[in-house]
Formats: C-alpha cells, structure tokens, sequence
C-alpha cells in the first residue's frame, strides 16, 4: 500500500512518462462544444478512454448522445470495434453524465511493468476516438441536423 503522497508521485511519473512516450497534442477538451471531452483514465485496475457527454442541460446530453449513438456502427467497424455505449451514467460524485468507452483491465497505474502496455492502449484507442471525432465533428456539433 503507498501514502497518499507516494501514490500522488506516482501518478505524477505516470502521466510524465506518458507524455514523454506520446509527446503529442491530444483533442480532450478542446472539442469546442461545450462539455463534451475525450478523456484518459487509469486506477489501479483498469485504464479506460472515453468520450464524455456532461452538459447542465438533460435535452442537450440527450441529443449529443443520441447523435453519436446513430454513428455507433460507423464507430465499432472502423474505428473502436469494442467501445461501450452507456447513456445514463453516474459519476461517484452522482452527477449524470453519458459516456463511450473502451477499457483495458488488469492494468495498474501502480504497477510500473503495465505502464507500456496502458500507453500503447491508449495511444491507440484516444487515437481512433479523434479520428472518428474529426471525421463526425460537424454533424455532432450541427444541433439543426436531427438524429
């Protein structure tokens, strides 16, 4: 077990050295719409890469989502064929937000032996994720344009 201190330089390492490995601007939340970023996860079970949808608004989630989830087959056959879709999904904090992600388990943010494996992960799987963004960027932002 580490003190919350070595964990904390732990991470730090972690994220230093990712970043070194993939020294690149990655698009997270610089989407330009408004609370909906790509994010990289990692605990000490798990490594994850996902797209979140968190706007205030209920409709404005709904549409979002639903806008993605009409490219779903689109995103599983050519880009992240095992991305899981969830549209209500609560954050420890309880705020609903809806999610795509894909996970890589039995991985360790503590356990410097994985780290290559989680970077190569994620170099991988966030790269696919902007490819498609890129791709879809102007109909997901086109709220005119219905699913």
């Amino acid at each position: 077990m580490f003190s919350k201190e070595e964990a904390k330089q732990i991470k730090r390492a972690f994220w230093i050295n990712f970043a070194e490995e993939y020294p690149r601007k990655w698009l997270l939340y610089n989407t330009k719409i408004k609370n909906l970023s790509f994010k990289f996860y990692v605990d000490n079970k798990k490594a994850q890469v996902l797209l979140e949808i968190e706007p205030e608004d209920e409709e404005l989630r709904k549409i979002y989502y639903e806008k993605i989830e009409s490219l779903k087959t689109i995103l599983l056959e050519e880009f992240i064929e095992d991305a899981i879709f969830e549209r209500n999904y609560y954050l420890e904090n309880g705020k609903l937000v809806s999610r795509i992600w894909v996970e890589l388990e039995n991985v360790s943010v503590n356990n410097k032996k994985t780290w290559s494996t989680i970077f190569d992960f994620f170099n991988e799987k966030m790269s696919a994720f902007e490819l498609f963004f890129y791709e879809y960027e102007d109909y997901i932002k086109d709220l005119e344009t219905n699913t």
